[in-house]
């Protein structure tokens, strides 16, 4: 199964609500445990990312906040914030679809999740994908 592939099946569903198209996806086993799209418009909540959303589902079926054999797969390179998530929640691999040269917590302007400071590091894979950039450009500029 191409994960990317649904990560951005969610970001197209955000797209539809009005948010910006980001959405994720996390993995076990080679399969999908939970998958997401931003939602901060719709539930007006600043911390509603695809990310901490997946994260959220992800722990609540696992029945752990430990998703240590955990991968993420999420469209647009997460924030500080998900990039936080993401290490206290001990996802093992992230795999990212577009960087974010403005905001991008993993790798792009800063990298949280590889920092030799910090108890934990995730791998991180960049699997840019065009249709992942396009589809915020073309989000971006329609906004403009």
């Amino acid at each position: 199964m191409n994960f990317m592939a649904e990560a951005l099946r969610q970001a197209k569903i955000g797209l539809k609500l009005g948010e910006v198209p980001v959405g994720a996806v996390i993995t076990r086993d080679h399969k999908i445990i939970s998958e997401a799209c931003n939602l901060r418009e719709t539930l007006k909540d600043p911390t509603a990312h695809a990310e901490i959303i997946a994260i959220r589902k992800a722990s609540k079926i696992l029945k752990n906040w430990r998703l240590n054999d955990c991968g993420m797969y999420v469209t647009l390179e997460p924030c500080i914030m998900c990039a936080g998530a993401i290490l206290q929640c001990r996802i093992s691999e992230l795999y990212i679809g577009a960087f974010d040269p403005d905001a991008g917590a993993c790798g792009s302007v800063i990298n949280v999740l590889q920092n030799e400071l910090l108890n934990h590091w995730t791998s991180i894979q960049w699997d840019c994908k065009k249709e992942c950039s396009d589809m915020l450009k073309q989000f971006f500029k329609n906004k403009r």
